[in-house]
């Protein structure tokens, strides 16, 4: 009796071991799938496509994709979009530092109301902003200007990042800021030289949260940039998809293309990105 009790909770085990492998395997279809069929669908013709889409290409037809790195426009959108990213990520970041660090280890009045309202910015839709955002920056004369897109992406990542800041800043415990003190730090350069260290993996975190935000971002390029040479991969990918409607495979290879940077960055800051979010996790 007392093996077959042993017996039962082990098979359990096992038995949810191999059910959480088959979801996982499961989701990770719903992903590999359509990068797979993107990626031989590059390598075809339309008629190919049509006739043998989920099999391998015959004949292969590189062109589709030598075409268009052979492309200035290509490389000029690339430019664009990690220029953007770039820049959105560093002034979100330096300012949501700045700003969580004051709302996680100074105490004034209206604190937490002030942290109220940046958390509110979390239920701010961006497309009900759209369109006063683009009359202010028709004022501003920030229309096909890449700051008219850097400028309300930083904006709009304030919140996210000051909220998962301001945990990771209130759980350093107040001795290791006493020390400083004591040693002759001021405020400032404990949060530069002390707190921003030992803050690494969730300014990790949300710097890869910033720039996938901003790479991935169509509505307001759309609405900002008229001029073509302005242009991010996002735009780019849906003015070739309507210059090239009836080539499919040609398009295929363009979003193929398209995402290879993203998943790059996100391949190499995948650790990080992990490692911050259960970091904040486990101190909060």
């Amino acid at each position: 009796m007392s093996g077959a009790r042993h017996a039962r909770p082990k098979a359990i085990i096992r038995f949810r071991g191999a059910l959480l492998q088959v979801i996982a395997l499961t989701l990770a279809s719903f992903v590999i799938v359509p990068l797979v069929y993107g990626v031989l669908g590059g390598f075809k013709d339309t008629s190919q496509l049509s006739t043998n889409a989920f099999g391998l290409p015959d004949p292969w037809v590189p062109e589709n994709y030598t075409d268009i790195l052979a492309s200035d426009t290509f490389w000029r959108q690339l430019w664009n979009s990690t220029f953007i990213a770039l820049a959105t990520t560093i002034l979100v970041v330096a300012a949501s530092a700045l700003a969580a660090f004051v709302l996680a280890r100074f105490s004034f009045r209206g604190r937490e109301l002030l942290f109220t309202l940046f958390a509110t910015g979390l239920m701010f839709p961006f497309a009900v902003a759209i369109l006063p955002l683009f009359v202010l920056l028709r004022m501003f004369g920030l229309l096909d200007n890449p700051l008219g897109v850097i400028l309300p992406q930083v904006a709009f990542g304030l919140p996210m990042t000051i909220i998962i800041l301001r945990g990771f800043f209130r759980s350093i415990p107040i001795e290791i800021e006493e020390a400083a003190i004591i040693d002759g730090c001021s405020p400032f350069g404990f949060f530069w030289r002390i707190l921003l260290p030992m803050a690494r993996p969730a300014l990790a975190t949300v710097s890869v949260l910033a720039i996938v935000s901003s790479w991935n971002n169509f509505m307001l390029p759309l609405v900002v940039f008229n001029d073509p040479n302005l242009w991010t991969l996002p735009l780019g990918v849906q003015q070739f998809q309507g210059q090239y409607s009836s080539e499919t495979a040609k398009v295929l290879a363009y979003v193929v293309l398209a995402m290879i940077p993203a998943l790059g960055f996100y391949a190499v800051a995948e650790r990080q990105l992990i490692s911050g979010l259960t970091a904040g996790a486990i101190k909060g």
